[in-house]
């Protein structure tokens, strides 16, 4: 169906963090596929760990254990605040899930009134009818019929408006510690910290979506560990499979004290294969000398991207964002595929935003002549914009 604007490129063969097209020329990925692959292309060990259990077993359903599940949660509960958790295949299934978590958990402790959650507008939680009217973009929601009810929306920052928003039919605070197709718009640590102590202070459940911002995209394993706070629920997917379909929810086990036989499932969910590419891209991103290998590459990325701001003062507002999620938010008068547009042909790929803004993602394993040939392609491309509107 005709539900995307695609660039006309057809990639055939990637490595690390560059991508061949069937025309034969390489691009440089730095939007590792909007946040997804982690590790870029064809990382040798995803590509072994794939192959070893595409031999021995692919699916048997949720009808039965299934081993890799059971490894996979235990790594993520070791790392993690979570007790428990859910397996699915995407970041829209994985929030979705994460709100039916939080609404069952106060179905089960006796307050089934307390059904709606707070959120922030400019959010992305996905394409299902939950998680569009969870975000509330109207753009998104238009012609989709009636709107799934339950959210209150207030704007990212407004502590007193988040207050102000809370009554008794209140279950949780849904929000993305940075959010990514909303413009790469961080949640303050200031701003986190408050939010876990009204959840605290009211009884609700904190839901953070760190499907983008997870498994170190900012520097640490989940961007809440620089607040210095723990959700009681987490939808995580795009890195956690390094480019193969898998997404999770994870919880304290008091959270999810509800989520029993039949009130959720996945045929899929947690399917051999997706689970033995999880714990590998597990057990190397969770390395602590490859997360404080990520900080040193977003000190060479943020400057270099302070540098470019600099020298298109008359194209570039603002530089934004944390670990290797960055975004630059641009002057009104350029658009986001304006400067796609220009980095396509100087051979480098980045994501449009929201808010008119553009994410340069790239893959966690970048070098330093990656982050290097990519500011590089950044800054002919933006040449190429500041032509075209001058």
């Amino acid at each position: 169906m005709g539900t995307y604007a695609r660039q006309d490129i057809v990639f055939i063969r990637g490595e690390g963090c560059w991508l061949t097209a069937e025309t034969g020329e390489r691009y440089l990925d730095f939007g590792s596929g909007v946040a997804v692959n982690a590790l870029g292309h064809a990382h040798p060990q995803l590509v072994a760990a794939l192959k070893a259990q595409a031999e021995k077993l692919w699916h048997t359903s949720n009808l039965y254990r299934v081993e890799g599940q059971e490894t996979v949660a235990e790594k993520l509960t070791r790392l993690t605040f979570a007790d428990k958790v859910f397996f699915c295949n995407s970041g829209a299934e994985a929030c979705e899930g994460a709100i039916k978590v939080a609404r069952r958990y106060h179905y089960v402790s006796g307050q089934p009134e307390r059904q709606r959650i707070i959120a922030f507008r400019g959010a992305f939680h996905g394409r299902t009818l939950a998680t569009l009217a969870a975000a509330g973009n109207e753009k998104y929601l238009e012609g989709f019929g009636p709107t799934a009810g339950g959210f209150d929306h207030v704007d990212l920052g407004d502590l007193k408006a988040v207050e102000a928003a809370i009554g008794p039919e209140t279950a949780a605070i849904m929000l993305e510690p940075i959010q990514g197709e909303g413009g790469v718009r961080p949640a303050t640590t200031e701003f986190l910290q408050a939010i876990r102590g009204l959840c605290d202070k009211h009884g609700l459940l904190l839901v953070l979506d760190e499907v983008q911002t997870g498994m170190g995209r900012t520097g640490k394993l989940f961007a809440h560990e620089w607040a210095g706070i723990t959700p009681d629920v987490m939808a995580i997917a795009k890195g956690f499979g390094g480019g193969f379909p898998v997404g999770a929810v994870l919880a304290t086990a008091e959270a999810a004290k509800g989520m029993t036989p039949g009130t959720h499932g996945s045929t899929f969910g947690g399917n051999p294969l997706g689970m033995a590419v999880a714990s590998t891209v597990i057990d190397i991103i969770s390395e602590p000398a490859f997360l404080e290998a990520v900080r040193d590459r977003t000190l060479r990325l943020k400057q270099g991207l302070e540098g470019l701001k600099d020298q298109h003062v008359d194209l570039i507002e603002e530089v934004r964002g944390a670990g290797l999620l960055m975004g630059l938010k641009l002057k009104p008068h350029v658009t986001p595929p304006q400067v796609v547009k220009a980095a396509n042909a100087e051979k480098l790929l980045l994501v449009g935003a929201g808010d008119n803004c553009v994410r340069v993602l790239p893959p966690l394993i970048a070098t330093d002549q990656d982050i290097s040939d990519g500011l590089l392609a950044l800054s002919r491309a933006l040449g190429r914009v500041a032509r075209e509107t001058s």
